[in-house]
């Protein structure tokens, strides 16, 4: 088996030992690879070096609050304790999972010169079954998954190499035209891609840029061909959205002729549709439908096929371009309201079934219906992982960092979540690898089966060592030991003979899975809001690594929801699955192969909620000042409050090498400590609550919401749906805890004009305004959120803000007045002066 090194080593003598291939997280400064590596190396220990002198500050930090247990209410001080111990114990584990990151550089360049440039003509690169998943054509629009197909489908890769599948598991008429009317369309753009060299190659994004930098072999012909592609796109857009009066027009005429009176959904060929009908019927359902499998574009040729040329008919001169196209296929399961279908998870697991009988690609790389291809080398960037010769083999997945289209300029609901996807899964990159995200991820077949990797088999290995855990398909079984050969290949079997149509028919039926591993040790697992990271923890729980890949440009992109509540309904859904992932497939009792530092790692990923409960407890502490005035956590004071400043100041210097050595910017990091206490208000607690009840009674566990993604907007509401407030009870947290600590700088500012403070009684309240406000900082997106179309005016913020804090200060004022009959105002040299209450005061 040829055998290469694939991704690029820099100067192995001058890396860590744990890491002595890979080149240490730095962005490239010199061409000098030995000079690249040592500096990113100096670019870690700062960050080592901090992280040991803020844990000996925290461990000094407690040994003090032990040695003086004073405070005003000693069962705060206990409470604060607790929290505290906690905060530091999250926070060590977060941060050892980042002390060794690895950057790792595909070589492009030797792929194509090792598996490309072969005397035939030919490629040896694999075979690879791409996956993508939808449900509702409305939550999830459309265009949006059938550009991820156009995008897949011109993606640069061998043609013959590579097959398509789309689950939809809602069983639409309109997903499966609306992937007639792509197949169509790909005829053209797949061939003007590959003739101007055009990136990214989904249209949407593509023309949504007015200008590019031309790369192409044919200049003087690309301004005709755009503007022939551009009409063509816009009618393809005009074709889909048709479909949804199109197809309930072309039943009704068919209904209208029909006898039995049923109100069905009818195909253009005259057949009822065995999907969903838009009039739910027996069988015809939402959760209750026969399976479907249709090959819309069959496999080609191993010879390439060139274009006709330009005439009056078609002005697209293809004839030097080959314009085959990849295999796609639609599938829809079987859905029976018996079974618990398992949404997204149990989709995937009849995609590899299928696949695997008609294509059996060893790779396999998945997608959302609303990610497309940015960067067409994305698939042969992921190949240099998993061909490598030094580790490739033990390597399950390549993952690759989420970003997203149509996110606002300023980020404000951290949906591109950079310090999580360049920080922390660049840190594991240096253990056994970065978690798995969901999409956007190049798997090995073999490790979704649940097979050992190679450094951990026995003398005695077989692939299949129990064909029941598989299931009763004798093909499905059969095909499993073909698909641990990277270099096999085939010429997939028509999917219309009896014989292999009597075998997809059986892998796609809800009983299938009765007695199998699937959901558990094979394929994706079940009964989870967060399928994706625990099938990463099972693959790694076998001894499998991961890779992670951030290339320029991005490889691939998406669309996030900007709208608050729906972000926040996503978060809830990822922290919830966290946690039961923490209690159902705890990280702690993984077996020996599960590195001992993955494992810290997979704890803080699946335990983090927990610290919201200690959280809001600080974020509402200030509710005490508003009523009781002088309340202090710590005695004495002063000594508390340096330690404090000590360890976030350290904190904040961590997190600017950070930055540093991961290549973020002071806005990423910024929104995310923000969003941190959005989601730690908002919907941590929920999540943690729910989880406990779940526990206590047994219930289930956090149910999946699918999240609406927004639609293409107007030029002058291109943000609409982040101005828009959708109220819901999971706001209400986080709007008290601004109430709260608005309410304490303004008590704060009523009780200092009244109170006749101290200097030290002031400092001590100036130390407490500061937290506030840095509170208020923390969580001012969602105060923009909620505030709407008003939100495009921050400074109507402010001005609110001031305006209740005089309104809470007038009113201790006042109650003050009330109590004392007068009210003295201090001033710092004359001591103040009285005033009767009939003066208004």
């Amino acid at each position: 088996m040829l055998r290469v090194l694939l991704w690029d080593r820099g100067s192995e003598s001058q890396l860590p030992p744990s890491s002595p291939r890979a080149i240490p997280a730095d962005p490239p400064r010199t061409g000098r690879r030995g000079a690249l590596g040592r500096r990113a190396v100096s670019v870690a220990h700062p960050a080592r070096l901090l992280t040991l002198l803020r844990l000996i500050a925290i461990i000094l930090f407690f040994i003090w609050r032990i040695r003086h247990p004073h405070a005003d209410g000693m069962w705060l001080w206990w409470i604060s304790m607790v929290g505290d111990f906690w905060f530091g114990v999250t926070w060590l584990l977060n941060q050892v999972a980042k002390l060794n990151p690895i950057k790792r550089v595909p070589d492009l360049a030797l792929l194509k010169q090792q598996f490309d440039d072969l005397p035939d003509g030919n490629s040896n690169l694999p075979r690879l079954d791409v996956f993508i998943n939808t449900v509702d054509p409305i939550n999830e629009p459309m265009i949006y998954t059938m550009n991820s197909i156009l995008s897949i489908l011109a993606v640069d890769y061998p043609v013959d190499r590579t097959a398509t599948y789309l689950s939809d598991d809602g069983g639409s008429i309109i997903h499966y035209e609306g992937l007639l009317e792509t197949a169509n369309f790909a005829a053209m753009w797949v061939p003007f891609c590959r003739k101007h060299s055009i990136e990214p190659r989904a249209p949407e994004s593509y023309f949504a840029v007015k200008s590019r930098p031309y790369t192409g072999n044919a200049p003087d012909e690309f301004a005709d061909d755009h503007r022939r592609m551009s009409r063509e796109y816009d009618e393809f857009k005009v074709r889909l959205d048709a479909l949804f009066t199109k197809i309930p027009e072309r039943s009704d005429a068919y209904n209208a002729e029909a006898k039995d009176g049923a109100k069905a959904t009818w195909m253009a060929d005259g057949t009822q549709w065995p999907g969903t009908w838009f009039d739910p019927a027996e069988n015809h359902k939402k959760g209750q439908h026969a399976g479907i499998l249709k090959v819309m574009l069959n496999h080609p040729g191993d010879e390439p096929q060139f274009g006709a040329p330009a005439s009056a008919a078609n002005t697209l001169d293809f004839s030097a371009v080959d314009v085959r196209l990849p295999m796609l296929v639609y599938i829809s399961r079987e859905k029976n309201p018996g079974y618990d279908h398992q949404k997204k998870a149990g989709a995937m697991n009849v995609q590899l079934r299928v696949s695997a009988l008609l294509t059996n690609a060893p790779f396999i790389i998945n997608f959302d219906g609303d990610h497309y291809v940015n960067n067409s080398l994305a698939f042969r960037a992921a190949m240099c992982f998993m061909l490598d010769r030094r580790d490739g083999d033990n390597t399950a997945f390549v993952q690759f960092p989420q970003r997203f289209d149509d996110v606002d300029p300023t980020d404000r609901y951290c949906n591109h979540n950079r310090v999580f996807f360049d920080a922390t899964l660049l840190g594991l990159n240096g253990i056994q690898g970065p978690s798995y995200v969901g999409t956007g991820c190049m798997f090995r077949r073999i490790a979704v089966y649940g097979i050992d990797p190679p450094r951990w088999r026995s003398d005695d290995f077989k692939i299949v060592d129990n064909t029941n855990k598989f299931g009763k398909s004798m093909s499905f079984i059969n095909s499993i030991p073909s698909a641990a050969n990277q270099e096999w290949s085939m010429t997939s079997p028509p999917a219309d003979e009896e014989s292999i149509k009597e075998e997809l028919d059986s892998v796609m039926k809800c009983a299938y899975e009765e007695g199998t591993e699937f959901g558990k040790e094979i394929g994706w697992v079940y009964n989870i809001a967060t399928e994706d990271v625990v099938t990463g923890f099972r693959v790694h729980r076998t001894g499998w690594r991961s890779m992670y890949c951030r290339i320029e440009p991005d490889a691939f992109r998406g669309t996030a929801p900007i709208n608050l509540t729906e972000r926040l309904y996503q978060i809830l859904r990822w922290s919830g699955g966290s946690l039961e992932m923490f209690f159902s497939h705890c990280p702690l009792l993984a077996g020996r192969r599960l590195n001992f530092m993955q494992r810290i790692a997979y704890t803080n990923m699946t335990a983090y909620p927990i610290s919201s409960v200690f959280l809001v407890f600080y974020l509402l502490f200030p509710v005490i000042w508003i009523f009781r005035g002088e309340f202090y956590i710590q005695k004495p004071f002063p000594t508390y409050v340096l330690y404090l400043v000590i360890v976030i100041v350290m904190t904040e210097l961590i997190g600017m090498v950070e930055i540093k050595w991961a290549g973020l910017t002071l806005l990423d990091w910024i929104r995310n400590e923000q969003f941190y206490i959005i989601g730690a208000t908002a919907v941590y607690p929920l999540a943690t609550l729910h989880i406990v009840l779940k526990l206590v009674l047994r219930g289930k566990g956090v149910s999946f919401k699918l999240t609406a993604k927004q639609a293409t907007s107007t030029v002058n509401e291109k943000y609409a749906e982040m101005y828009i407030v959708q109220w819901a009870p999971l706001l209400i947290p986080t709007i008290v805890v601004i109430a709260v600590n608005v309410g304490a700088i303004g008590a704060a500012i009523g009780k200092a004009i009244v109170g006749g403070w101290s200097i030290l009684q002031m400092a001590d309240a100036s130390l407490g305004l500061v937290f506030n406000a840095w509170i208020l900082l923390l969580i001012y997106p969602f105060a923009l959120g909620i505030m709407g179309r008003w939100s495009k005016r921050p400074y109507l913020l402010f001005i609110f803000f001031v305006i209740a804090f005089v309104i809470v200060a007038g009113v201790v004022v006042a109650i003050h007045v009330a109590r004392t009959g007068s009210v003295r105002f201090h001033f710092r040299h004359s001591g103040g002066a009285s005033f009767p209450t009939s003066w208004g005061f």
